[in-house]
């Protein structure tokens, strides 16, 4: 058996590139590290038009390398595709591929795909095709955590048994569907952290005295793609009053949808934190993100999105040696340790039924676009600001506490994953896959479908990413410390902070808030409880509304 490899990607081309998102970073690191670390004899980059050998070693390599050499070819050319004995794919979709090798036999070699995310119904739709592929036991899906794992089985699960029902067939294949996650370069992280001199150039800069604690959020500054900003500027907000310090929070990324967007996150953060200087730095320099990774003491990531499957910001903040205040989400969950690297916060999404069901199929059917779909989804998927506030806090006022869980954040990433790490798991998948090809045979309940298997519910399909999700046992009630002066207040404020009406149509409006905040009180109060005081008709857009005001911490929930 052959020990080389290949990688797919449409273009040769590995440069930066402006306003990147996070999947082209993790491929072009993943790529990089089997070159230097997988213990290839041989490494073929396939594209459709070939690139240049000597430009995509430039790329690939961080100098001269005899271990393994580097070649290019098109992803037409069956011959290199055999040598290889294996492909990669930065990306979920097989099929063609699959097709494609058919021509010479589904034996000949395997195809591996790598999941970035599942938010979109159009990516789990593509996905689903592998099973009516000509995918075999040989090819696999890579999953980044374990949640992403859980949701790809279940898909897969449901979609071929409702393929088996459909055509009377009793075999259901899959792709295998192995948990590897993404990396970094640890030490290069490290060693643009440990910089006293920089790190005393930039707290200058922003005005941060010595005293007082940085903040950090690297990443889109994208409300409908990555996180609505606002649990973030209120539980920093309410941490400065709990710590009794001074903090800043530098939000250090780019905007994909400017002008609006610097206007939208400034309004909200005038709103919510307006004693906490907020700076709004550019992630496209790497001047400033490694000036920021030596200048901050807490890294902090509220996702609430499902476009959001992995995450490479916590990775990146704990090689910096950040002590992590993460959402309890999805990959979040399986890169942060509770209490170790840092500290995990509870999530809720929303409940399933008609709303969701018709957020998908509005999108699925053209009317709303994929960003306004899972911004809608998240604007309905609370984060509880008062845990987060008391994370923030607990680490503001204990500089110990932030150094062992920077420490312990390290180690997490020397042992689990630096990118050395990762090639390895991906040679070893290599191998097992060639095995599978030698030893395995191939691929050659009647019930009600309601809804596509693939093309749901969000908050039924995608509901392990939160913590809980509502549901009818769920207990309400109004927060600790705030009278029904200030909720009332607190709920009237949100006409005039544009981020809290984004996705208004999916749940009641403020008079049906206002009624909904009348009929809880200090003593938990379960969902069916209240619901049951509504007409039936009510009842789902009154749960939306409930779980948005969760997400604005105007609504507790146990």
């Amino acid at each position: 058996m052959s020990n080389n490899f290949a990688i797919y990607t449409p273009s040769p081309h590995f440069g930066s590139v402006k306003n990147p998102f996070g999947k082209d970073t993790a491929n072009v690191g993943l790529f990089k590290a089997l070159v230097q670390h997988g213990g290839f004899d041989e490494l073929t980059v396939l594209s459709v038009i070939p690139g240049n050998e000597e430009e995509v070693s430039h790329a690939l390599l961080r100098g001269p390398m005899d271990r393994t050499r580097i070649r290019t070819g098109s992803i037409y050319d069956a011959h290199a595709a055999i040598r290889s004995g294996c492909i990669l794919r930065g990306k979920a979709d097989l099929a063609d591929q699959a097709w494609l090798r058919r021509y010479v036999g589904d034996r000949r070699y395997s195809l591996i795909g790598l999941i970035h995310t599942i938010g979109a119904p159009a990516i789990r739709d593509y996905m689903a095709a592998s099973t009516i592929a000509p995918l075999q036991p040989w090819d696999a899906l890579i999953c980044t955590s374990p949640s992403v794992q859980d949701a790809m089985r279940n898909m897969f699960d449901a979609f071929t048994d409702y393929v088996s029902d459909r055509f009377g067939g009793s075999k259901r294949p899959q792709p295998d569907l192995p948990l590897v996650p993404l990396g970094v370069d640890g030490q290069a992280i490290a060693d643009q952290a440990d910089r006293p001199d920089r790190r005393e150039e930039w707290r200058s800069r922003l005005n941060v005295g010595q005293d007082d604690v940085l903040v950090l959020w690297l990443g889109r500054l994208s409300f409908f793609e990555k996180a609505f900003p606002q649990p973030m500027f209120k539980a920093i907000a309410k941490a400065a009053v709990l710590a009794g310090k001074r903090l800043h929070f530098a939000m250090v990324g780019w905007f994909p949808n400017e002008p609006i967007g610097p206007e939208l996150y400034e309004e909200a953060a005038r709103a919510y934190a307006p004693d906490v200087p907020v700076h709004f730095l550019d992630g496209n320099n790497p001047e400033v993100v490694a000036g920021l990774w030596s200048a901050s003491d807490i890294f902090l990531s509220l996702v609430d999105n499902i476009q959001e499957t992995f995450g490479l910001a916590p990775l990146e903040a704990m090689a910096a040696g950040l002590p992590v205040v993460a959402s309890d989400w999805d990959g979040y969950r399986y890169t942060v340790r509770d209490g170790i690297e840092g500290f995990l916060v509870r999530t809720l999404g929303g409940p399933s039924g008609f709303p969701g069901r018709m957020m998908s199929l509005r999108h699925v059917f053209g009317q709303d676009a994929y960003q306004y779909y899972v911004g809608s989804v998240a604007q309905h998927t609370a984060v509880d600001i008062d845990q987060a506030a008391e994370r923030i806090g607990r680490l503001a006022v204990d500089a110990q506490l932030r150094r062992s869980m920077g420490m312990a954040g390290r180690d997490r990433i020397r042992i689990s994953f630096d990118w050395p790490v990762i090639a390895r798991q991906i040679s070893q998948l290599n191998a097992d896959l060639g095995r599978k090809r030698v030893e395995e045979r191939g691929f050659g309940r009647s019930d009600l479908w309601p809804e596509n298997p693939i093309k749901g519910d969000p908050y039924a399909q995608l509901g392990s990413f939160a913590t809980s999700v509502l549901s009818p046992e769920t207990r309400l009630s109004l927060p600790a410390g705030m009278t029904s002066a200030a909720l009332q207040d607190g709920l009237l404020r949100t006409r005039d902070v544009r981020l809290d009406s984004f996705a208004d149509n999916w749940r009641m409006d403020l008079a049906g808030c206002k009624s909904l905040l009348d009929c809880i009180g200090r003593e938990p109060v379960s969902l069916q409880q209240l619901l049951s005081q509504l007409e039936p008709h009510r009842r789902e857009v009154a749960a939306m509304a409930l779980v948005w005001m969760c997400k604005l911490g105007l609504i507790a929930w146990d």
